[in-house]
């Protein structure tokens, strides 16, 4: 074969993302982060962005935070503005199916194409430094004096640690239609929110919380998960008597239209970016747990969560 020729069919591969990961050139990332900056979606965001770059998979990364609707205002406009776009990614996770079953907004997770479950992390609730109540029980207490007073802050309607107040609720015997949820943009809010005081008790990824732990600026009352975080103090819901547990994940998915084997390509980037040391310092660095999952079984495995949480909501009186 001609070498003109032979370069011309590299170049007709690479374009078409047949070639294999090594024989193509680092791209251009364009990344939707559907929340504004501070919160879960944007760390994840640029830690993956971060990592592709470490891994040599990709030349340069963009980042737009466009928050609000749980995910939905940057869902439509992902949707909208990358159809066939084999560069383009958008950070999403459990919040945004919680988001679209509350808001049933006008566009649609189905539209987009999955491509990776990366992490999974247990929501923590905090309360202010300054607050009155020191634990869970006296939150409680309150919660059945007067469910209006307590003033739940947290991510957008939906989120999980929205659906965890609902549960609380519910669990020891408060209407969930009653809870005071007060929902915020993005996770910079909400903390800033817990900080002033603004808020009873807040809710998020410990990740989003630990520095303010740590500096004693806030104190934390539960977690979500099964068993206690390892290395951390934190007595978890079950331990205290109320049958909560729930898991907040994150991935990521590509643009509507792209091919299978664009698909493909930026799969294998996605997976080359988790296996960096630029992933792993994030990983340790936010306490996140890895949850790789891609392709079909990711896919599939968005359905499974959409239905069983849409189930919760239903039960906790949020539908």
């Amino acid at each position: 074969m001609r070498r003109d020729t032979f370069l011309k069919s590299l170049a007709a591969l690479a374009a078409a993302g047949s070639l294999p990961l090594s024989a193509q050139a680092a791209v251009a990332i364009k990344m939707m982060l559907p929340a504004n900056p501070g919160g879960g979606w944007d760390t994840t965001g640029r830690a993956l962005g971060k990592a592709l770059q470490d891994a040599g998979v990709a030349s340069s990364v963009t980042y737009d935070n466009k928050g609000g609707a749980a995910g939905a205002i940057g869902l439509a406009q992902f949707i909208n503005g990358s159809k066939g776009d084999p560069n383009a990614l958008m950070v999403m996770g459990a919040v945004m199916l919680g988001g679209i079953i509350t808001g049933k907004p006008p566009v649609n997770l189905s539209q987009a194409t999955p491509i990776a479950r990366l992490t999974s992390e247990y929501n923590v609730f905090v309360l202010p430094a300054n607050s009155p109540f020191k634990t869970m029980a006296d939150v409680v207490a309150q919660l059945k004096k007067d469910p209006g007073s307590v003033k739940w802050g947290g991510g957008s309607r939906g989120s999980t640690e929205h659906i965890a107040a609902a549960m609380i609720a519910r669990e020891v015997g408060v209407d969930p239609a009653k809870i005071n949820y007060v929902a915020f943009r993005g996770g910079g809010e909400a903390t800033a929110a817990i900080l002033g005081g603004n808020v009873t008790v807040g809710g998020s990824g410990y990740s989003e919380f630990a520095e303010y732990i740590t500096a004693g600026k806030m104190k934390p009352i539960g977690v979500t998960s099964p068993q206690r975080l390892k290395g951390l103090n934190i007595p978890t819901l079950k331990e205290q008597g109320i049958n909560v547990e729930i898991g907040n994940w994150r991935g990521v998915y590509g643009a509507p239209g792209i091919t299978a084997e664009q698909r493909k390509a930026l799969t294998a980037m996605v997976e080359k970016a988790v296996k960096s040391k630029a992933w792993a310092e994030a990983i340790q660095k936010n306490d996140w747990t890895p949850a790789w999952l891609a392709g079909d079984e990711f896919a599939n495995f968005v359905d499974q969560e959409f239905a069983s949480l849409r189930a919760t909501m239903v039960k906790s009186g949020m539908v």
